[in-house]
């Protein structure tokens, strides 16, 4: 697409006020489209997946560390370059990339999310789509997967230990069984899930599926070398922690000494996963109702906001 084609304002859904998102959240046919900056590309949306922090930002959860409404909400996205900045070396316009375009999960300082149809990012945050993935795939993955690594790294997980996964059905909780097993090479994996979505956990390479309808975790025999807590169990999950062992949760409440940690998002998580995302060994796992239309984006923040989805929640196509 020729720069010339690339319109001034574009449709997005937007929150010009906080509160819940079934209140806030408004569909805008004439949001500008952003300034490039030297170090970003400007990327015609395909598809944008939704996470727990994009309604907790719309409540204002978070608001001294953003700019100031209105704003147009969303992490993930999957499209096309259409402009490049001056300063980029990686892209060129028509490569296909993903990425989580927001540098810092809570101080995100972005007016500009992805679900509309033109957003901008830097190239540090951006890396190219792998090709055996279509774009709603794609999209699913940046934020989690990239949250699931770097919790991995903190907790300095290796070959032949174990770990328990709390929440494994979720969004990160799936792909953190995944890079659990294959990535980092766990010799146990252990993950928590409802009745219905332990058959799920086995099939992404759970060794012990935990249904916390029936059975209280911290009370089982076993105990891990890692807890990652993606739920917030607080006290219950240092319970599960063997000793010398470790805890890390991306969520409140916890219990000290769990580490509670944001993602600092970068492409080069992206790019050391590529071959495993290549070679199937590591899959996105998607909701079934998945994806949402972009004229349907507030029934996917419902859906979102249950906090029963599986795997990924993700608006396609935009518009």
């Amino acid at each position: 697409m020729a720069t010339a084609a690339i319109p001034s304002v574009n449709k997005a859904w937007v929150y010009s006020d906080y509160g819940k998102s079934s209140d806030v959240l408004k569909f805008d046919e004439s949001f500008p489209v952003p300034e490039v900056k030297e170090d970003e590309v400007l990327i015609k949306v395909v598809a944008a997946a939704l996470n727990p922090i994009d309604y907790k930002k719309i409540l204002g959860l978070f608001k001294e560390h953003n700019p100031p409404p209105p704003n147009v909400p969303g992490h993930d996205v999957a499209g096309v370059v259409v402009k490049v900045g001056s300063q980029v070396k990686k892209f060129k316009v028509g490569d296909e990339v993903y990425g989580d375009i927001s540098e810092k999960v809570r101080p995100g300082p972005r007016k500009f999310g992805s679900l509309a149809e033109y957003t901008a990012a830097g190239e540090n945050v951006l890396a190219l789509k792998p090709k055996n993935l279509n774009f709603v795939e794609a999209a699913s993955l940046p934020l989690a997967i990239e949250t699931a690594y770097e919790g991995f790294e903190r907790a300095q997980l290796s070959s032949g230990q174990s770990i328990l996964i709390l929440g494994g059905a979720g969004g990160v909780g799936s792909l953190a069984i995944q890079l659990a097993k294959h990535v980092f090479g766990a010799s146990r994996v252990a993950a928590t899930a409802s009745t219905a979505k332990l058959d799920l956990l086995r099939s992404l390479g759970a060794d012990l599926a935990i249904d916390y309808t029936k059975e209280k975790f911290e009370e089982l025999p076993e105990k891990f070398d890692v807890v990652y807590d993606t739920v917030g169990e607080g006290e219950r999950a240092l319970k599960a922690v063997k000793e010398g062992g470790k805890s890390f949760a991306i969520t409140v409440p916890i219990a000290a000494p769990t580490v509670l940690y944001g993602l600092t998002s970068t492409a080069a998580t992206l790019e050391k996963l590529k071959p495993y995302l290549e070679s199937g060994k590591v899959k996105p796992v998607l909701d079934p109702k998945t994806p949402f239309p972009f004229s349907k984006t507030l029934e996917a923040f419902a859906h979102l906001e249950t906090k029963h989805a599986i795997g990924k929640i993700v608006v396609h196509p935009i518009p």
